[in-house]
Order: structure tokens, then C-alpha cells, then sequence
């Protein structure tokens, strides 16, 4: 269970969100329920596949604090992105391949793999169990050839029931990605993909830090796997599940399994943004402006840091952000606005959407309707 409470980064403890609930607790009010939503035309159903193990949530490994090394599993799993039958669900992929750092959980995204610039990390991709081979290729960061993990050009693959070990060096601040480049498009797509952070020397974080990976999934890849009657086709892609960290809405509201961007009045607030995914994704926050202070390991220069509203994060890009948490204290939605992209099948509202959300307005009726359909049970 990760220490605290909403996106990975630096939320807020259990102990101080059950504080602030109150009153309100996360028991909706009587009589308000979830919308229902019975066409879920292009979803999975929540079936196949029940022995896998689940997917957690991603978390965020300190590399510092583990000597710069940490063993990466490839395992199958099952991946439920929204698990109710409210809103369009249940919206699962019933067959992944995720990562699992040492002995935590496996998640899809994968862990948070975060780091100071300036040492060499020891990474094993450990492909013991599975049939299928896989390598690791770190974006952003400088390294030798035979680290880059393109298997055509390197020659280096982990084969099914072997290890390899990449040597990265954490030479570049900023927040990169990682993904697997064996096939690429298909293992992308079933999973393989996390966040390297690369902090810079002396950084300073912002009161409230997250991370939030965009993606969008064709999921007849994953019923396929799983065997359903589905085939999937690369040249004619048709995505049908949209993520914020692996959750699509409302179960990226839930606290502790989804994305909620926890804040307090006053609050620095930086976000790093991420797009996994094969398509662009505008990104828009309600009610408030911020500015773009990193792209790809670059800072912006501060004549470039204009506020504004959206940002459109392309395959691979990254963006962090950083704003004031300024607003009249309630809950603010973040979402794509290929606004197509916030459904769950063919209803409307889900997918990649998630919330700025206020401690202070945790004690109210409003937030605990939204954990009744996020599925938070305290």
C-alpha cells in the first residue's frame, strides 16, 4: 500500500485524508448513486484470465535510498482499469505484462523509478517467467550502444528465463520515459512502459509532487491474451480505454488505486506529465493557469513560461508543470480534451480524467459521491 494518499508523488497520509473527510466521511448521501450506464459498446468485460495476479498501483522507487540498483520483473497480470459497473464499467484488460520492482507489486504503469543525477544505475530486467523476450530502453538519459535496449541494433535481448543488466547513467535531470522496444508497438500496448525521474542536484520539490502517465489502448490486444474472440490489428487500431496511470474514471478519483492530485490552499504544485501512449493528448486543468517548466530533461526558459490552461503532451513527450493552488478550494477536473478520450466504451463521462482536488473540500457530500463511484471503501 503506498504511504500516501492520491497520485504517486507526494500526497497526503491515510491518516490526515481520513481527517479531512470529517463529517462527510466517503459514504455517499443517501440516494445519490452512481450514474448507470449500461452500453459498453468496445469495453472488456470483467472476465478470463481471473487467476492472473492483480496490478497495483504504481509507486515510486527511490533508486537513492536502494544503493542506484533494483531488479525490474516482467510477470502477466490482470489489469482492472475501472472495476464497477457504474459509468460504463467494468472496463478491464484481462491480460498485461507489467513491471514489478523488487518485491513490490506489479503495476501497469510501471514503478516510478526516481533518482539524483550524477549516478549510474544498475537496472536487471528479470525475464524468468515469461514466454515471451523483452528489453528495457531508457528515453532522455545519455548511455553506452549496448545499453540503448533496441534489440536490432544492440543485439541484446532478455530471452524467456533469462536477466539482463543495463548499466543507465543518471545524467540528464528530468523525467523521462522507459518502455520495452522488443515490438515495440504490441508490448506498449500490453503494458510495458513506466516513468525515470532524474532529479538535478540540489532539487527542491514543490509543496505537492506527481506523477501522471496518458495512454490510450486498443484492448482487443488484451482479450486476445486472454483468450476472447478478439484480434487485434496494428494497421487499424481502434482504442477503446483511456488512462490516467493506468485508471480510467471515476476509478482514477479512488485515493489510493487512482490519480487524485491532492492539494492545499497555497500549495506549489508540480505535475510531470507523461504520454505512453500512441496518439496526442491535450491536457486541460479547471480553474487554473500554470506554466511549463520542463520538457523532456530541458528546463524552460523563463521567457517561455507563460501561463496557461492546456497542454497538448505528444507519444513519448514530457511535460512538468507547475501552478499555484490558488482557486476557491473544490474539486477541479484534469482531463484530455479530445474530449472523445473521456469515456468508458460508448459512455460519457470516464476515461482519461482525473481532479484537482482541495483538502479542504474533502468534508463535503460532493466528494463522497465521488468515492462511492471511484469504489473507495475507506
Amino acid at each position: 500500500m503506498r504511504p500516501q494518499i492520491g497520485a504517486p508523488g507526494t500526497g497526503i497520509s491515510r491518516r490526515d485524508f481520513v481527517k479531512a473527510t470529517g463529517t462527510a466521511g466517503v459514504v455517499a448521501t443517501a440516494g445519490c448513486a452512481a450514474p448507470s450506464q449500461p452500453d459498453r459498446q468496445g469495453v472488456a468485460a470483467a472476465t478470463g484470465n481471473a487467476a492472473l495476479p492483480k496490478t497495483s498501483a504504481p509507486q515510486v522507487v527511490d533508486l537513492d535510498e536502494l544503493g542506484h540498483e533494483v531488479t525490474m520483473r516482467a510477470v502477466s497480470a490482470r489489469h482492472e482499469v475501472h472495476p464497477l459497473d457504474s459509468m460504463g464499467g467494468p472496463v478491464t484488460l484481462p491480460h498485461v505484462w507489467a513491471f514489478q520492482a523488487n518485491d513490490l507489486p506489479p503495476s501497469v504503469p510501471g514503478p516510478v523509478l526516481r533518482t539524483t543525477e550524477g549516478h549510474d544505475l544498475e537496472i536487471t530486467l528479470d525475464n524468468t517467467n515469461m514466454k515471451n523476450p523483452h528489453t528495457l530502453h531508457f528515453h532522455g538519459v545519455r548511455k553506452t550502444w549496448e545499453n540503448d535496449g533496441v534489440p536490432t541494433t544492440t543485439g541484446i535481448t532478455a530471452d524467456p528465463g533469462k536477466k539482463h543488466t543495463y548499466t543507465i547513467p543518471a545524467n540528464v535531470p528530468g523525467t523521462h520515459l522507459y518502455h520495452c522496444h522488443f515490438q515495440t508497438p504490441m508490448h506498449m500496448e500490453m503494458g510495458m512502459f513506466g516513468i525515470l525521474r532524474v532529479d538535478p542536484k540540489g532539487y527542491e520539490e514543490a509543496d505537492k509532487e506527481y506523477f501522471a502517465t496518458v495512454r490510450e489502448w486498443d484492448s482487443r490486444l488484451s482479450r486476445a491474451y486472454a483468450g476472447e474472440d478478439a484480434t487485434f490489428d496494428l494497421t487499424n487500431r481502434r482504442p477503446d480505454v483511456f488512462t490516467v496511470n493506468g485508471k480510467s474514471a471515476p476509478r482514477t478519483l479512488h485515493p489510493e488505486d487512482g490519480t487524485p492530485f491532492i492539494v492545499e490552499s497555497g500549495d506549489t504544485v508540480r505535475i510531470h506529465f507523461v504520454n505512453a501512449g500512441f496518439m496526442s493528448h491535450p491536457l486541460h486543468i479547471h480553474n487554473h493557469r500554470f506554466h511549463i517548466v520542463e520538457k523532456d530533461g530541458a528546463n524552460y526558459p523563463e521567457a517561455m513560461q507563460f501561463p496557461q490552461d492546456v497542454v497538448n503532451v505528444s507519444p513519448a513527450e514530457r511535460y512538468t508543470i507547475e501552478f499555484e493552488a490558488d482557486a476557491d478550494p473544490g474539486i477541479y477536473l484534469m482531463h484530455c480534451h479530445k474530449v472523445d478520450h473521456v469515456r468508458n466504451g460508448a459512455s460519457y463521462p470516464g476515461g482519461m480524467l482525473s481532479a484537482v482536488v482541495y483538502k479542504e473540500a474533502m468534508n463535503t457530500d460532493v466528494f463522497a459521491n465521488l468515492m462511492e463511484y471511484a469504489g473507495y471503501e475507506g
